[in-house]
C-alpha cells in the first residue's frame, strides 16, 4: 500500500550558512558599523543581539531574506519575547522549529478526515503518516495539506507503493 510521511524539518547546516551571510552583511554595512549586533546559534535556538529596536528589525529581515536566498522557509522561526541586555542593547532568542507539534498534527488529521479521501493518517511522534491503497489519493492529500493555513512548512517524504 502506497505511503508517505507529512514532516517538519530544518537543515541546520543551510541555517549556519545563512547566518554565516548575515555576519559577513553586518560586517560590511555602514549602517551597522561601530555596533555590537550579533548572531549566534546553540541547538535550535539563535541569539540576536543588536543595539536598538531599529537595528533588531533589520536583523528580522536580513533572517527572513537569507533564509529564503538558502531554500528555508522563514515560517520555521519563532521569534520569542525581546528582552533587556547589557546597556541599552537588546538581546530576542529565535527558535528554529524541528517537527510538528501535537496541534498542528491534530489538526492535519481533522483536515484529512474531513476531506473524505480514502486514507488512513496515524501520528508518529513529530510527523505524520498518510496510507491509502491508491497513488493519487495520497496526491489529493498533499494538495489539501499545501492548501491549508499552517504556520509550519511541510514536507513530503518516504512517498512509497
Amino acid at each position: 500500500m502506497p505511503t508517505f510521511d507529512i514532516v517538519s524539518k530544518t537543515d541546520i547546516a543551510e541555517v549556519d550558512n545563512a547566518l554565516a551571510g548575515i555576519t559577513r552583511e553586518i560586517g560590511t554595512r555602514f549602517d551597522f558599523k561601530g555596533s555590537k549586533c550579533s548572531l549566534e546559534r546553540k541547538d535550535e535556538i539563535i541569539t540576536v543581539l543588536a543595539d536598538d529596536q531599529t537595528k533588531l528589525d533589520q536583523m528580522h529581515e536580513f533572517l527572513k531574506v537569507y533564509f529564503t536566498r538558502r531554500q528555508l522557509d522563514p515560517r520555521c522561526l519563532d521569534f520569542k519575547t525581546v528582552q533587556k541586555a547589557s546597556g541599552d542593547s537588546l538581546r530576542q532568542e529565535v527558535v528554529v522549529k524541528q517537527g510538528i507539534d501535537k496541534d498542528v498534527s491534530k489538526l492535519l488529521v481533522k483536515e484529512i478526515k474531513d476531506s473524505k479521501i480514502k486514507v488512513q493518517v496515524s501520528i508518529q511522534g513529530d510527523e505524520v503518516r498518510v496510507t491509502g491503497k491508491k497513488r493519487d489519493e495520497l496526491q489529493e492529500v498533499i494538495a489539501l495539506c499545501k492548501k491549508l493555513e499552517v504556520d509550519l512548512p511541510l514536507q513530503y517524504q518516504n512517498f512509497r507503493d
